[in-house]
């Protein structure tokens, strides 16, 4: 009964983190896939450095707060001694293509879907379904056939793909000295980057949006790993990410017996429903389909590649792109430019309509 009620606790806790998030990516405009298209078209670089910000902040509290044994972010997924390099990349550049047919990433979606868009609804079931293959289903086996050829084993000399165990085991300076100094250097410069810019510095609405989502990742964190505590059967540590969970919430809801509830499920749902609470608040709650059938076929596709790109990348541009690189994993960082790399690629292809194209415009300066 006391292992019950700790993981409603911890349910409730991403349900209520969760509506904080939806809520302030609705109110703010905050978006990934937003950020890379608005710096590929119109030159412009807030959303991007909100995102940025995000991250700065997020690292900053999370490292803090595993340096000063609040948490131990050795336990998250993203620290594991089997780096799976092939993944991160294949998995990145298939959820950043994916991401720009569908009309944004996990997070968006969910956004999307609770201020009224039934695209988004399409999207988001998609997304769940091609997810939980690849986890579990129909393309599992190949990933675990993949991940088996490809994953490097560090554990013979290293603890972790943590940047501050490979580089302290290569240089011999200790783990904790690399990761002040790897915190600083990486969350410093990006503050800088952040900041340098008059324009990001004028936009009390980014600022907010990077601050907030950013400031959620270590309240994730502090749910699961601290409240959610236990010494005979504790949470697995964990804080946001959408592509997973939004696979499992969809057999959550259909069999109550294939998943559990857990601090993932219910931020989902909280996700939708703080979009959706905003999105009335402020009278932008509209209903919005499909174009016609060539719209739907490319969201259709979208949701496909983001599904399995997700799986195979372990995360999305919020839970390896924000919440894995807040942990200092090398296979986050990957992840991450990888997922940038293909939504650029995305955009080419959306504007020129081709592969070839695309590819063309990527490495031409016109």
């Amino acid at each position: 009964m006391e292992d019950m009620s700790i993981g409603t606790l911890v349910a409730s806790l991403g349900f209520a983190l969760g509506g904080i998030f939806g809520a302030t990516a609705q109110r703010t405009n905050f978006c990934t896939m937003g950020a890379i298209s608005d710096m590929v078209f119109m030159g412009s670089w807030n959303r991007f450095r909100a995102w940025m910000l995000a991250i700065a902040i997020a690292m900053l509290v999370s490292q803090g707060m595993h340096a000063f044994e609040v948490i131990d972010l050795g336990g998250s997924i993203y620290l594991t001694t089997n780096l799976g390099w092939l993944g991160a990349i294949l998995g990145g550049l298939m959820f950043g293509f994916g991401m720009t047919l569908g009309g944004g990433c996990g997070n968006k979606t969910l956004v999307r879907l609770g201020a009224g868009n039934l695209k988004s609804l399409v999207v988001a079931i998609v997304l769940g379904i091609f997810a939980y293959m690849t986890l579990r289903g129909l393309i599992g086996m190949a990933r675990v056939e993949m991940e088996a050829a490809t994953n490097i084993d560090l554990s013979a000399s290293f603890e972790s793909q943590g940047i501050p165990d490979v580089l302290g085991g290569i240089t011999g300076v200790s783990a904790e000295t690399v990761r002040w100094v790897a915190t600083l250097i990486l969350a410093g410069g990006l503050l800088v980057f952040c900041f340098k810019e008059a324009a990001f510095r004028a936009s009390s609405r980014d600022i907010a949006a990077g601050l907030i989502i950013g400031l959620l990742i270590p309240a994730g964190w502090y749910a699961t790993g601290v409240i959610g505590y236990d010494d005979f059967e504790p949470t697995q540590l964990a804080s946001f990410t959408f592509v997973n969970p939004t696979g499992e919430g969809l057999v959550y809801l259909m069999t109550f017996s294939g998943a559990t509830i857990n601090f993932g499920i219910a931020a989902v749902g909280g996700v939708i429903a703080g979009s959706f609470v905003m999105a009335m608040a402020t009278r932008t709650f509209s209903i919005e389909s499909f174009n016609d059938s060539n719209d739907m076929i490319r969201h259709l596709f979208g949701g496909a590649l983001m599904g399995t790109g997700g799986i195979l990348a372990m995360g999305c541009t919020i839970g390896q792109g924000i919440t894995g690189v807040s942990t200092l994993a090398i296979g986050s960082l990957i992840a991450l430019v990888s997922i940038i790399a293909g939504g650029v690629y995305g955009m080419k292809y959306l504007e020129e309509g081709s592969f070839g194209g695309a590819l063309t415009a990527l490495f031409s300066r016109g």
